[in-house]
């Protein structure tokens, strides 16, 4: 029988933690932040932050550097190039996923809930482990393979039009905001790849420069590597690049389709 209750140590039942911003704050917004420490054996609780927007960035991320360096130094989060590139800071901002770091406060009415990734295992506070997630990333051999010796002195040419098919795939940053927000991987992320690793696996298939393509097709020729995925368009409503992981994972299927003709 399905077991859809959460285990015991995953319920929210910890004390929530109120940090009030200052009583001269101008504009002040509420933020409802998840805190988990493993280390301390207790339930995850929601904390509740005051941040005054006249003295804060923009972005969610501004807020949460404010909340860690004025407020509760312990809140713990991934952060790095604070301009949507390297993924680091994706988590779930008022029940939609994304990058702390191009989200604007000002988008989010009334309080904002922050949450890590979900359907993963959580580190600490908004930390999610991407342990599974990046051994996925490794079984699609995710660079160029080749037969071929490589031209003397030469780079591996491409034409433009060849180029461009990659327009839409090399700006994957692996920030798992498609992946975690895909109800198919939620159930079968154990043998389901999802919609960050198939885009980059088709990303290899488009390549003309790679000649591994009926390998790279054989080990995705799979009921669950690639089938789970039923076109929700999760993937592409959150992914904060603008791309389209679910076209890409049709064009696996066609290349698969076609193969068997």
């Amino acid at each position: 029988m399905a077991e859809f209750s959460l285990p015991k140590n995953s319920k929210i039942t910890g004390k929530s933690r109120e940090h009030k911003a200052a009583p001269d704050a101008g504009r002040v917004k509420k933020f409802k932040v998840y805190r988990y420490d493993p280390e301390t054996g207790e339930n995850p609780r929601y904390d509740r932050f005051e941040i005054d927007l006249d003295s804060c960035g923009p972005m969610v991320l501004d807020a949460l550097i404010k909340m860690k360096s004025e407020q509760d130094p312990s809140l713990t989060f991934r952060r790095s190039c604070r301009e949507g590139i390297c993924g680091s800071c994706a988590m779930n901002i008022d029940g939609r996923n994304g990058l702390a770091c191009t989200t604007a406060i000002e988008d989010i009415k009334g309080e904002v809930q922050i949450t890590p990734l979900p359907h993963m295992d959580v580190i600490k506070d908004l930390v999610p482990d991407f342990t599974h997630f990046y051994a996925q990333y490794s079984s699609i051999k995710p660079w160029l393979q080749t037969v071929t010796p490589a031209p003397s002195g030469k780079e591996r040419l491409q034409s433009p039009e060849d180029r461009a098919k990659l327009d839409g795939l090399y700006e994957c940053i692996l920030c798992a905001c498609c992946s975690t927000s895909c109800p198919s991987y939620w159930w079968n992320s154990d043998k389901f790849l999802g919609p960050a690793i198939l885009l980059q696996a088709y990303r290899w298939l488009a390549d003309s420069r790679d000649e591994m393509t009926g390998e790279r097709l054989d080990e995705l020729e799979d009921p669950f590597r690639l089938y789970r995925c039923h076109t929700i368009m999760n993937c592409a409503n959150v992914c904060p690049k603008g791309l389209n992981p679910a076209k890409a994972i049709a064009e696996v299927k066609k290349l698969e389709l076609e193969r068997t003709l």
